[in-house]
């Protein structure tokens, strides 16, 4: 397949657990776009001083993913897609973590705030994600069904422990339905590599969905094929497997 487009998470993907980009991953991704293969990233993470300092070292050129789709950014730092999440919503989240006794954090356009902190004047910030955490499984699981029972969210997660929380349809798919948009692909061409279930939707949604080897069971059985561990650069393998393909020798 003649694919066009790599789009990487980051944490437990891209990122070692100290969340630096190792040397094989930075050789691979450079070897990928020296023939042709651009490649961006779909984060879970907020626009901000670590994303953009990514984008920048790393020398990507077409737009990239936050916020589980919530936002969708070209390099230059111009916005291109943005989903906010309703306020009286963050106000509904940030109650049902204080009913079951959950740490909560937010993203919001404006700043950001400490775990389990929101501003009083609430209304006057414009809220992207929300999220919660807690060591309990059984009560992230509780959580879970509650939140699905409300059907106006849409619910993922970027770790065993922890939920995150978009606006009903805002998915890391949806945000690279814009860059694919922006830069004339279609999802065919793209390859998509993760490890969490706010991955889920990008990797079915792709030409081929890679599965991290550290990935959640989940997470796996959605993907086309599974790479190693972010801790052995299971992205410079996959993109290695990729560019292998192309060869004529393949």
């Amino acid at each position: 397949m003649n694919w066009k487009l790599i789009a990487l998470d980051m944490d437990g993907t891209l990122l070692q657990p100290d969340l630096s980009i190792s040397e094989e991953n930075r050789l691979w991704i450079a070897k990928a776009r020296e023939v042709g293969i651009e490649v961006t990233l779909a984060t879970g993470r907020p626009q901000n001083g670590f994303v953009q300092e990514a984008v920048e070292t790393l020398g990507f050129i077409v737009p990239y993913v936050t916020v589980n789709g919530g936002e969708v950014w070209e390099p230059r730092e111009r916005l291109l897609k943005r989903h906010p999440l309703p306020t009286d919503d963050v106000c509904i989240l940030r109650d049902l973590a204080t009913e079951h006794g959950a740490r909560f954090w937010t993203s919001s356009v404006e700043q950001i705030f400490a775990p389990d902190e929101l501003p009083e004047d609430i209304y006057e910030y414009t809220w992207l994600k929300f999220g919660f955490f807690h060591q309990d499984r059984d009560v992230v699981e509780q959580i879970w069904g509650h939140l699905k029972q409300l059907e106006r969210f849409e619910v993922t997660n970027s770790g065993r422990n922890n939920i995150e929380v978009n606006p009903r349809g805002v998915t890391k798919a949806r945000g690279l339905e814009t860059v694919c948009t922006a830069i004339g692909i279609s999802a065919a061409e793209v390859v998509t590599i993760g490890d969490s279930v706010n991955d889920i939707s990008m990797l079915r949604w792709a030409g081929l969905g890679i599965a991290m080897g550290n990935a959640q069971d989940v997470v796996k059985e959605a993907a086309d094929h599974i790479t190693a561990d972010n801790t052995s650069h299971g992205v410079a393998q996959a993109i290695a497997m990729l560019l292998d393909e192309r060869s004529p020798e393949a």
